[in-house]
């Protein structure tokens, strides 16, 4: 089954969340029903980004791969790009 990287965006403040799941309409309604504590204080959420891999492994690395550029620039040119195609 296929693992998923997304970053949400908040609409109330237009902060990133960068996760992985497996199933991804669920974590969604997860963080927008406030049943993520890090979350919870920025809802709603809506899927800016989305990557799929094959395995759970892969994924965690390219999220930490994300999360450790520690860049808005580099998380925003990553949302553009995916609106773009």
């Amino acid at each position: 089954m296929n693992y998923y990287v997304y970053i949400l965006r908040s609409q109330k403040d237009g902060s990133y969340y960068i996760g992985h799941t497996q199933d991804l309409d669920s974590r969604l309604e997860r963080h927008n029903q406030g049943r993520v504590t890090y979350t919870k204080s920025k809802r709603p959420w809506e899927l800016a980004y989305l990557e799929k891999y094959p395995d759970r492994s892969s994924a965690m690395a390219r999220e930490e791969e994300i999360k450790k550029r520690k860049s808005k620039d580099f998380i925003h040119c990553l949302v553009r790009t995916s609106r773009q195609s």
